[in-house]
């Protein structure tokens, strides 16, 4: 009669690293890291991931907001996206990444002989995971809170060069216990940026961040536009086709984005 393997329980874990109230990082956003020391271009390293030219470029966008320094750097190239490489801080990162993933693996395979009920634990932990329809979401610390009678004007750094104004209730802002230095999330919906040509215009809009254009995804009503802002931070607009050709915008020339202070939504964790 032959022996019958034990059955292991099933459960399978993902490792990400999550410093204090920072964003987490995880293997979807190291395998491209990875892919793209390979290939050497966004258009390869998408190819070696299976995934999309414009997710691997949206991946890569968002790493780059979230982070204190940027991971990845790019060179113009038309289509094919032309050369991409890790930055020394992105090296550093992947590598470091890589040496715990062996122990990462052991653990997970040492626990799942002890929970006997997998799929309770799953289904908790799938609740707490926050996800948000919001295309440009950014890290940042407060550096100004200004409050009025009903409403606070809070000023977020996201690099040295590049801070956001959001307006939030006082109430809010009390509740998630803001003050100058601590961390916070901003979420800025792609409908709500308004783009311009006009690098000088003057607008009641809180919010004028330049940049220059780095992405066109075109669709038969509407096309995403992203600006590329400097210091490895990006920001996509959702505006008409037509506004295209009205704005004449094309790769590498300088826009604007404007947004109100009261379209940027604060999170904290």
């Amino acid at each position: 009669m032959k022996s019958v393997p034990p059955k292991r329980s099933g459960l399978k874990g993902d490792l990400f690293l999550q410093q204090g109230e920072q964003q987490s990082f995880s293997q979807h956003q190291i395998s491209l890291l990875g892919a793209i020391v390979s290939a050497g271009s966004i258009s390869g390293a998408a190819r070696l991931i299976g995934i999309s030219y414009k997710t691997a470029w949206d991946r890569i966008d968002a790493m780059n907001n979230l982070s204190t320094r940027p991971l990845v750097i790019r060179s113009a190239g038309g289509a094919k996206g032309g050369g991409t490489e890790l930055t020394e801080f992105g090296r550093q990162v992947l590598s470091g990444f890589n040496a715990l993933q062996e122990e990462h693996a052991e653990f997970v395979e040492r626990l799942s002989e002890k929970v006997q009920h997998v799929e309770d634990v799953a289904q908790f932990l799938h609740s707490g995971q926050l996800k948000s329809s919001a295309r440009n979401q950014y890290r940042g610390h407060v550096t100004r809170i200004s409050q009025g009678a009903v409403n606070s004007e809070i000023e977020l750094a996201l690099s040295d060069a590049i801070s956001l104004i959001a307006i939030i209730t006082n109430d809010s802002a009390e509740r998630m216990e803001l003050e100058q230095g601590c961390e916070s999330l901003a979420l800025i919906k792609s409908s709500w940026v308004l783009l311009s040509v006009d690098l000088a215009i003057r607008t009641s809009a809180r919010n004028q961040l330049n940049g220059v254009v780095s992405q066109i995804t075109r669709g038969e009503v509407n096309a995403e536009v992203t600006l590329d802002l400097g210091d490895g931070k990006t920001i996509t607009a959702m505006v008409t086709t037509p506004s295209i050709e009205e704005l004449e915008l094309k790769l590498g020339k300088p826009a604007c984005a404007l947004f109100k202070a009261s379209s940027v939504i604060l999170m904290r964790a």
